[in-house]
């Protein structure tokens, strides 16, 4: 379990640094909220990994095994690159510091990829709910330090200092790699069509027309979330005011404490509850906290509110990310994991990804007010789509396939 966070920790650090940081660092160089919204599509990586996905069921690299060896290298180009964005400037730079974060949200898919294939291999069912909290709560802890320590750290030593630390740290994650446990050994597909087609075919012969309801609530699920966040670091600055400190003290740090205590929460209530009541209920608060922001429109900064609000999305957001995740580990095929478990979780990031363009244009539009209405009743889709699948939900639930 402590590998499993650990390395869930590896997995959470670059994507802020390649997004919401990096989004921040464009806001207080001054570009205007079109050219914000555009940077979320730096991470298009998190949502096509599965396309090669399967070079990683495919291949195996000459060192620490089928999984671990594609983590270490994933670490390695990643932390090289976050080194590399601190040479340059959104003022001086822009094109180079963007085309430096698309290879960061590059290396941490792929890393992503292999790490979440190796839980899956290694976690049995009945380790699934805390393993996945552990994960999670490995995962925003470095939230909070690429997240809030980073804005902290810009404000008062500079962007520059910020993302050389965070590469180095990131190089440091391959030593964690290195000492974690492999998973049982499994017989790597030898080829092309095992590696590529099979997983696919494997997919939807398992689920029939379900597949494509699967599909759907993989990108539905976590929408509003996506869509209400998507320039929350823009707006924070821009509206309430909020400096880079208090930014990083409260929103990063209170936020995604509430986050690892939502995860790790997430991880008992799945082990208590059958997933889908924990799913219904936790994506329907998911949807309703967002509302909350809100309040911040004209409130001026303050900190109080910003905690209360960032604490409550936060902690149902880690709820129900630990339950969606166990939800995904058990859709997915161990012969075909890295793939499979790339597919679904691709299709989770689409909102993340590329509702920002988006968002910036609805905000001029509609107010802020009236766009985080929005943004929770785009949740809708999603909790109906999980009522019409209750039923398979449960059987997915009671096995998995092997």
């Amino acid at each position: 379990m402590l590998s499993i966070g650990l390395l869930g920790f590896s997995s959470g650090l670059p994507l802020a640094l390649s997004n919401p940081t990096l989004q921040a660092w464009f806001t207080t160089a001054g570009l205007s909220l079109k050219d914000i919204g555009f940077i979320t599509l730096t991470g298009a990586a998190y949502t096509l990994k599965f396309l090669w996905a399967p070079l990683l069921d495919r291949f195996r690299l000459p060192w620490l095994g089928r999984r671990r060896g594609w983590i270490a290298l994933m670490q390695l180009v990643c932390g090289a690159t976050l080194v590399a964005m601190s040479f340059a400037t959104p003022q001086h730079l822009a094109v180079v510091l963007v085309l430096l974060a698309v290879l960061v949200a590059f290396s941490s898919a792929t890393q992503d990829i292999a790490y979440d294939a190796h839980r899956t291999d290694l976690l049995r069912p009945e380790e699934r709910g805390w393993g996945i909290g552990f994960m999670q709560g490995g995962y925003r802890i470095a939230m909070v330090v690429s997240g809030a320590l980073a804005l902290i750290l810009a404000q008062y030593a500079g962007w520059a200092f910020t993302y050389r630390l965070m590469g180095v740290l990131m190089l440091a994650m391959v030593a964690v790699t290195v000492l974690s446990p492999d998973a049982p050994n499994e017989v790597p597909v030898t080829r092309f069509v095992d590696a590529v087609v099979d997983p696919f075919l494997d997919f939807f012969h398992r689920y029939g027309w379900l597949a494509l309801a699967w599909l759907a609530l993989m990108v539905l699920y976590k929408i509003s979330d996506a869509f209400a966040l998507s320039l929350s670091t823009t707006f924070l600055l821009r509206v309430p005011h909020f400096t880079l400190a208090q930014l990083g003290t409260v929103n990063k740090v209170f936020g995604l404490l509430a986050g690892l205590a939502g995860a790790l929460a997430g991880g008992w209530v799945v082990t208590k509850m059958r997933l889908f009541p924990a799913l219904l209920a936790l994506g329907i608060c998911q949807a309703l906290v967002n509302l909350g922001y809100m309040s911040l429109v004209y409130s001026g900064p303050n900190i109080t509110l910003l905690a209360g609000v960032v604490g409550a999305e936060n902690f149902f957001s880690g709820l129900g990310s630990t339950a969606f995740v166990v939800l995904l580990t058990a859709l997915c095929n161990v012969r075909f994991s890295a793939t499979q478990f790339a597919l679904l979780s691709a299709l989770a990031a689409i909102g993340r990804v590329f509702l920002g363009p988006l968002a910036a244009w609805v905000v001029p539009h509609v107010g802020w007010s009236h766009f985080f209405v929005i943004a929770a009743l785009s949740a809708l889709p999603g909790l109906l789509l999980i009522i019409a699948l209750r039923g398979p939900i449960g059987r997915v639930e009671r096995e998995r396939p092997h």
